[in-house]
């Protein structure tokens, strides 16, 4: 499968949650995933693992007996991440449409947030902005590692009943070079 294709698979709202459930490492089972992702009935979410593990995305790393069945423990596979290369076999169209999928994503994300019977911009924290800076090439690569960093450490936070789930969009587009 090339990369477009795993690209616009990880794309759909389920499984990009079952990929960003695995990230930093971590390893679930199928029920951890339940647990993590509201609203998905389980045969759905079996269906959309076992797509990301065709892709090869994922993979099983642990299988436990249990009560004469067998759970399976998953986590990404470590040799799914797309080269320079790989990127740079993309059409400018491929991106464009990889591109619109992802902001047709989070619209979906708002959509939902703004459906609910009440809400509070302010309170809930959402906010949406673009920030022209002026960096260098090596500033730029400092302020993004340390954006990496703070999200990694945000991103190993454990689900729990006072931890409320937020989505973090980024997007980095610089100005066309003159």
């Amino acid at each position: 499968m090339n990369q477009t294709s795993k690209a616009k698979l990880l794309l759909h709202p389920v499984r990009m949650k079952i990929a960003q459930a695995l990230i930093n490492g971590r390893e679930l089972s199928a029920q951890q995933f339940s647990e993590r992702i509201d609203g998905v009935p389980t045969a759905t979410l079996y269906r959309h693992i076992n797509k990301l593990l065709e892709a090869e995305i994922i993979e099983v790393v642990q299988e436990n007996p249990i009560r004469g069945t067998v759970e399976k423990i998953y986590a990404l596979k470590k040799t799914g991440a797309a080269t320079p290369e790989d990127l740079e076999k993309i059409t400018k169209e491929e991106h464009l449409d990889l591109f619109a999928a992802f902001t047709n994503q989070l619209a979906g994300m708002y959509e939902d947030y703004l459906s609910q019977e009440t809400f509070n911009l302010i309170e809930d924290g959402v906010g949406y902005r673009v920030a022209s800076v002026h960096l260098t090439d090596e500033e730029f690569m400092e302020l993004m590692g340390k954006m990496a960093s703070l999200m990694m450490e945000a991103m190993e936070q454990q689900p729990s009943p006072e931890r409320r789930t937020r989505h973090i969009g980024t997007i980095t587009i610089p100005d066309p070079e003159k």
